[in-house]
């Protein structure tokens, strides 16, 4: 039998509809973003692959109804659900398993229907309980003789101690506030460094005059010169080196207040005796409650992430959080443990858990016009913020972002809609401004979760989902009809150190009720995930070899990648030929958002996918010349990209090159010294700099 994704993918169409989802992935596939995972997928382009994968015939229209009835889809790395969830809108029957603990639980309570009026209903109680609570603690006074109003966002900066005794603020610009746009609205906020006053400014000017205190400065020049500062005397030491030499928790300091006032509008404040007077309160009262709140215990693990923090002297989990966070969030957790129905509980767990990235001290602030908070792994990284930014935890109706209430209704309510009205982005290129519209082609998403394999085999629309090593599946051999996923990159990023900081509350709250949350952290030695070429390919293979042992005998693995270097394609070539497969198809697809954070501050980012399409046993077509294919699949794909005027990077053009070269490589079963000079000799061919 042949597949549809054995012979092309549409990526003319699926891309334009991918970048559309892509600029605001949390509305246009709200089911996968409750809770945070790293480098998600786009569910448009899944969608597709999965649909390709399962059809012989030509494409189905992306928006016509599908029904693959009882096929089963496994996706052995499943990350947030994706390929799960557009498998279950096609009426598929899916299997997802992945090694991360939080993986598992965010994918479950993703995927779980619940009923939306009795989450309301919780809602409203935990709102009751608490909530007066912990907003009582994120109030500020604007005028001297006012009533405390909300405060919406604190502003605070990390303070370092030079040898002769001088405190330093880690301001490497006193424009603390700005537009995301100064062209057109230059108004920002500025702090005074000599009396420390807030007030407005123009973000275009060099000098300002302090009302307060009539002192000049230049408000873009800080103490901060990238990782170095000066004193008074003017001078040099390394931040990182003064930091250290602490050996305690960096130093603190709340310099303004983003407020409303009694109008509702947004004022910026100094902070006053009474804000300080709150935190001391707070200080107080956690200390009094340690041992009665859910607060997390875990230490922070040496690895390559989390060496970041470590080297700023952060041990503990908790150490990420000041302690009127700590409070509130502990108040919170609390009262969410005491609801009785396990699934209404698991599903606000979860949501507190997402609250938890936009309400930590690796914060900062977006600046007005945006969203506010950039949350701490915007960059993939546990970065230490000079200049963090302190949310409200509960927060306020209709002014503030990424707080428990506001996620609630944004990301949580959403997705379970979502479930039963899955829609796509349908074009209109007549309409101004390319916009789009939702449209209803899909199944409803209601399934069975289950975590044993004779419990799935015998249920209609069941999802087994499973945590641990993808190379030992509990499922019978030649089971699965396609499977879809998407790897870990070869590189350093190690997810279970990023996703530690979600388990180190999870566990300690759930760890006794669900085994897999039970471990010391979230990392497994099997992990794949690794800067060692040889560990990462072997790694790899073991699970691709338990993918052909399940793979039903004529169907399709299918998986998205992409890399940088000629070693991250060799990697992945070699974990594919250990297992026995053949890759007979590579084609290039919208990968993410071409404005992603991590992309920023690359010269040539990487924004579309291979989809490499992998066959057990295949009748590949004869290839005389293996250099002359390359170059030929090569061309036609850069043909068809200039058809529909997309622009690639020298990044995107090394994707294609590569992927087409270990696919040709696959079918003439070559060794990998051999597919390394076809990698080399296609890259140099085609004028590509490495």
């Amino acid at each position: 039998m042949t597949r549809a994704i054995e012979k092309d993918f549409p990526f003319e169409a699926i891309d334009k509809i991918a970048e559309k989802e892509s600029y605001r992935k949390e509305i246009n596939r709200p089911l996968y973003h409750i809770h945070k995972w790293w480098a998600k997928r786009l569910g448009s382009v899944f969608r597709a692959i999965v649909s390709g994968s399962l059809s012989e015939n030509s494409w189905t229209d992306f928006y016509n109804f599908q029904n693959f009835d009882e096929q089963i889809v496994l996706d052995p790395f499943m990350g947030s659900g994706t390929t799960l969830g557009e498998a279950a809108k096609l009426g598929a029957k899916v299997i997802g398993c992945d090694v991360n603990p939080v993986s598992t639980f965010l994918v479950k309570q993703a995927l779980q229907n619940v009923n939306i009026e009795k989450l309301n209903e919780e809602f409203r109680s935990i709102e009751h309980d608490v909530s007066s609570e912990i907003q009582s603690y994120y109030k500020t006074i604007t005028t001297p003789h006012s009533e405390p109003t909300p405060a919406l966002y604190y502003f605070w900066v990390k303070i370092v101690q030079t040898p002769n005794g001088e405190e330093i603020p880690l301001f490497s610009s006193y424009i603390f506030s700005k537009n995301a746009y100064p062209q057109k609205k230059p108004e920002c906020q500025i702090y005074c460094p000599f009396c420390e006053n807030i007030f407005k400014g123009l973000n275009y000017n060099l000098t300002e005059k302090c009302p307060s205190c009539l002192e000049e400065f230049n408000p873009h020049d800080g103490p901060v010169k990238g990782s170095k500062i000066y004193d008074k005397l003017g001078v040099e030491y390394k931040i990182k080196e003064l930091v250290q030499k602490q050996k305690k928790l960096p130093k603190h300091k709340l310099y303004a207040i983003m407020a409303l006032n009694e109008k509702n509008e947004k004022v910026y404040l100094k902070p006053s005796a009474y804000d300080f007077q709150l935190l001391n309160k707070a200080g107080k009262l956690l200390e009094k409650l340690e041992n009665k709140l859910p607060l997390p215990t875990m230490h922070i693990r040496q690895g390559h992430n989390t060496d970041q923090a470590k080297s700023y002297n952060y041990k503990y989990w908790r150490d990420f959080f000041n302690e009127r966070q700590l409070l509130c969030l502990g108040l919170l957790l609390r009262r969410i443990l005491q609801i009785s129905n396990k699934v209404i509980r698991d599903h606000f767990i979860c949501l507190f858990s997402g609250t938890l990235e936009f309400n930590n001290l690796f914060c900062t602030f977006k600046g007005e016009g945006t969203g506010a908070v950039r949350h701490m792994f915007s960059h993939h990284i546990l970065k230490p913020e000079r200049t963090p930014l302190e949310n409200s935890v509960w927060g306020t109706p209709g002014k503030s972002s990424g707080t428990f209430s506001s996620l609630y209704k944004s990301r949580l309510i959403k997705a379970k809609k979502y479930l039963s009205e899955p829609f796509e982005l349908s074009l209109n290129e007549t309409w101004k401004g390319n916009r789009s519209q939702k449209i209803v082609c899909s199944n409803e998403i209601n399934l069975k979760i289950v975590d044993r394999w004779n419990l799935f085999s015998t249920t209609d629309k069941a999802a087994l989902i499973l945590n641990g090593d993808s190379s030992k599946l509990p499922i019978p051999d030649e089971s699965v009809d396609s499977i879809v996923t998407d790897p870990p990159y070869f590189d350093f990023i190690h997810y279970s150190e990023l996703s530690d900081f979600f388990y180190a509350w999870l566990s300690n709250c759930l760890g006794n009720e669900y085994e897999y949350l039970a471990s010391k952290d979230s990392s497994h030695k099997n992990e794949v995930q690794d800067k060692d070429y040889e560990k990462f390919s072997n790694k790899l293979s073991e699970i691709f070899k338990e993918c052909y042992r399940v793979l039903k005998k004529d169907a399709i693995m299918s998986f998205s990648y992409h890399h940088s270097t000629i070693e991250g394609w060799l990697a992945i070539y070699d974990a594919v030929q250990k297992a026995k497969f053949e890759i007979i198809a590579a084609h290039p697809v919208k990968a993410e958002m071409s404005v992603a954070s991590p992309k920023n501050n690359v010269k040539d980012p990487i924004n579309i996918d291979a989809i490499l399409v992998c066959k057990k046993d295949s009748n590949p077509p004869q290839i005389n010349d293996g250099k002359k294919e390359v170059i030929r699949r090569y061309k036609k794909y850069l043909e068809r990209f200039e058809k529909i005027g997309r622009i690639l990077s020298a990044g995107d053009k090394f994707v294609i090159a590569c992927s087409q070269a270990i696919s040709v490589a696959s079918i003439l079963r070559m060794r990998n010294t051999e597919v390394q000079k076809l990698i080399i000799w296609s890259v140099d061919e085609v004028c590509i700099k490495r």
